[in-house]
């Protein structure tokens, strides 16, 4: 279906270029882009523009004067029913109420495709998400990376994007050392041998765990070992027990990848050292007290960064400049899309100054920081696991609280702000819980048409549907494109829960106030219509459901 605001936006610069053709308006560059809005106050109609506003410094023209000839050049616009001036120089555009109820029909036409639209057909766009270390269970922080991250996903492939998931495993470095140490330790206390965790190893108690897990499984094996050995051996099978979780947990909130891509492969194939020889070749490393430096100040950066320590071992960031080479250039994907928690702030810049010092275009790499997650029970703060006093993991919230109510928690703020996720709400079932309320509103159109299942209403006569619940919701249902468009542009995903949720306020507010199903037949024919609306109406909801990777429930 074709976006109305756009469609105006073409209209509206058609409009100027014709009054200037006319002489009824001076020459001046025409506007890229033209701001095409719905009014804070409905009355004024479906959608308005200040254009003219911005446009009286370069035609030194009152803009209510350029609003009316914007409007007598404006061309017929099939979708409209009036277009108005009002000071001090807006356009205000009003949908013509039969063009709305033939929508009906439209939305009934496309039940599996509807909301989708071509923004970048065939644009290659990854999505990189979560990527935590493996050195432990999910927690919620990661929760809200993999919500974030897959829905986001799944409006660009709604908008028309060719995308890839992808988790980065961080299989190498300094972390993985620490955390094979900790498991050789835990492995040999299960086997009642004198072991130290390492200072800076992980002391929760998954590990004992994990240990008790290898000791069972190999006895004394490791034991027997040379220590290196051991430890590759003994950490390989502790990093392939963490990352069968992740996919495990990740699978259970409905998240799949295309690819689990490993940090290590980029040392064992060459790709580091090729990638160095780059930064060599092009003059940004350079070699200050034993260690090797990027030159990100003059890049961009806000300062030089480490690449190869004094030790000889690549820093954190050497690997981040590989990978990022191997995504845009091996792999050429058109734009990358990266999901950081806040503690990843700080390291914009160094990317943004890495993809210079590539020679990549720094617009094509995005990073989307969000906020952390405090969860609430009873009013109170939770902050640790109920089960091992340790960190509250995915799993274990993910079990209390289910699925949809997860996702929906999690995507309903903006990333950059902080959230509370409150269990107890998240598993009410009434109205409060605005899960409940939109699934809610999907399960009574099922029961609506469960009952109506013997009356034939494909002939309905939808020009009947003209009372105000009726056309609201008609409007509600017309506004999912627009909203895949607008959170697909601003890479922001929660706007479909605002959408959903006001779309089920807009049918429980029909619901209320219009009578679907009637058995008096003088009302007959308004059945027939009202049911047509309700099939449209559910198609949209699923949709909309289905986008953020939720279940459209026939029965609750």
């Amino acid at each position: 279906m074709k976006l109305l605001d756009v469609e105006l936006h073409k209209a509206l610069i058609e409009a100027l270029d014709s009054a200037q053709k006319a002489k009824d308006l001076p020459s001046f560059e025409l506007p890229k882009e033209v701001t095409v809005e719905h009014p804070k106050d409905q009355s004024l109609g479906d959608f308005a523009t200040p254009m003219c506003m911005k446009l009286a410094g370069e035609a030194h023209m009152n803009p209510l004067r350029i609003a009316e000839i914007v409007v007598e050049h404006l061309p017929k616009i099939p979708f409209l029913d009036s277009v108005e001036v009002a000071p001090p120089g807006f356009i205000n555009f009003r949908l013509s109420e039969s063009w709305l109820t033939s929508q009906i029909e439209a939305i009934l036409d496309m039940p599996d495709d509807y909301g989708k639209i071509d923004m970048e057909e065939g644009q290659r766009v990854q999505v990189e998400y979560v990527s935590a270390n493996p050195t432990g269970p999910l927690h919620m922080g990661s929760a809200r990376n993999a919500v974030l991250g897959d829905v986001l996903a799944s409006v660009l492939e709604t908008a028309g994007y060719d995308i890839q998931r992808e988790y980065y495993v961080n299989d190498a470095g300094s972390r993985m050392r620490a955390f094979y140490e900790t498991l050789y330790a835990r492995y040999a206390q299960a086997l009642d041998q004198d072991a130290a965790v390492p200072e800076d190893g992980y002391h929760g108690p998954y590990m004992v765990d994990i240990g008790e897990e290898i000791a069972a499984g190999h006895g004394k094996r490791f034991l027997e070992l040379p220590r290196e050995k051991a430890l590759k051996e003994i950490g390989a099978l502790g990093l392939e027990h963490v990352v069968k979780e992740a996919r495990e947990d990740l699978a259970l909130l409905g998240i799949e990848y295309d690819r689990w891509f490993s940090e290590q492969s980029l040392y064992e194939n060459g790709q580091f050292e090729r990638v160095m020889g780059i930064l060599q070749k092009n003059g940004y490393l350079y070699e200050h007290e034993g260690a090797t430096w990027l030159k990100a100040t003059a890049l961009g950066g806000e300062k030089d960064e480490v690449v190869i320590r004094s030790d000889g071992t690549p820093g954190y960031f050497a690997s981040d400049i590989a990978y990022h080479y191997n995504k845009f250039v091996e792999r050429g994907f058109d734009r990358v899309i990266d999901v950081w928690g806040a503690d990843h702030q700080g390291h914009v810049p160094r990317m943004k100054a890495m993809m210079k010092a590539l020679s990549l275009d720094p617009s094509r790499l995005e990073i989307i920081i969000y906020q952390l997650v405090t969860l609430k029970r009873g009013g109170e703060m939770v902050r640790l696991s109920k089960r091992t006093g340790d960190i509250v993991t995915l799993r274990e919230v993910l079990d209390e609280v289910g699925n949809d109510a997860m996702r929906y928690f999690l995507l309903s703020r903006s990333a950059d702000s902080q959230m509370e996720f409150d269990i107890d709400l998240a598993k009410e079932r009434s109205q409060d819980n605005p899960v409940y309320y939109v699934q809610y509103a999907h399960a009574r159109i099922c029961s609506i048409l469960r009952r109506a299942r013997d009356v034939e209403h494909t002939d309905g006569d939808v020009t009947l549907l003209t009372s105000e619940p009726e056309q609201a919701l008609i409007r509600q249902m017309l506004r999912l494109p627009e909203v895949v468009r607008m959170a697909a542009d601003l890479l922001a995903p929660h706007h479909l829960t605002y959408y959903a949720y006001e779309l089920a306020g807009a049918f429980h507010t029909f619901y209320r106030d219009c009578r679907v199903l009637s058995s008096d037949p003088e009302d007959k024919e308004m059945t027939k219509a009202r049911l047509k609306l309700v099939r449209a109406c559910k198609i949209t909801l699923a949709r909309a459901l289905e986008i953020m990777g939720m279940n459209a429930p026939e029965r609750m």
